[in-house]
């Protein structure tokens, strides 16, 4: 399991673009959080801190701890952002309250760990086809990421997603023959065509027109 991340916020009191332009300037980003049975709250916290959380491994699916003030803890997720086309700076952001029990659809990270056999003896590469494997699971329970030992592959041969062992109560949702990892032979690239030893390119005069009388 991730460690858990708590990020402290405080409510918007003043609404529009004004006002989180305003905000943005004091280096907060405008969120809402809603869900979970409760009411919408519009909210506000540190960008750094946000902005850390989505460059993280889990990125997007980190479930982290929002302390709102004079509200109290809650458990969110991310349901969607704003992301800035320019600068890439993210503009707003809602979060989604989970609550222990309730599942929902994530991407968990494949880790895949070991030098496969076939790379250390037969000159072959390891390719990762799959780098994340979609699963429905409590969010609160949600591993970090899926460790995968490729130590034993030779070239030729593959690991799918049948072969990756998940904690209990996580539902896979992807195809069991799905493609993770795969050991293949490293193809040259074709050797552009070189002139014979001792022969001279071929140049093409341009001829130049005749002068006018």
């Amino acid at each position: 399991m991730a460690e858990k991340i708590t990020v402290k916020a405080i409510r918007r009191e003043k609404l529009g673009k004004q006002a989180n332009k305003s905000l943005r300037r004091k280096g907060m980003v405008p969120l809402v959080v809603y869900g979970g049975g409760g009411e919408s709250i519009p909210v506000a916290a540190k960008l750094t801190e946000i902005a850390a959380i989505l460059r993280s491994e889990t990125g997007y699916h980190t479930v982290f701890t929002l302390d709102v003030e004079n509200i109290g803890l809650t458990d969110v997720i991310f349901q969607d952002r704003q992301i800035h086309p320019v600068t890439g700076r993210l503009l707003h952001a809602d979060l989604r309250r989970v609550a222990k029990g309730q599942k929902i659809e994530v991407e968990i990270p494949i880790h895949l760990v070991g030098e496969p056999e076939g790379v250390k003896t037969q000159g072959g590469i390891l390719e990762q086809i799959l780098r994340e494997v979609k699963v429905l699971c409590d969010p609160l329970e949600m591993p970090e990421y899926i460790e995968l030992d490729v130590s034993h592959l030779k070239v030729g041969q593959s690991l799918h997603v049948s072969d990756a062992k998940f904690p209990e109560g996580i539902e896979v949702h992807e195809e069991p023959e799905a493609v993770i990892a795969t050991v293949v032979y490293v193809k040259e690239e074709d050797l552009e065509p070189q002139l014979e030893t001792g022969a001279e390119p071929e140049v093409i005069k341009k001829e130049k027109p005749e002068k006018e009388e």
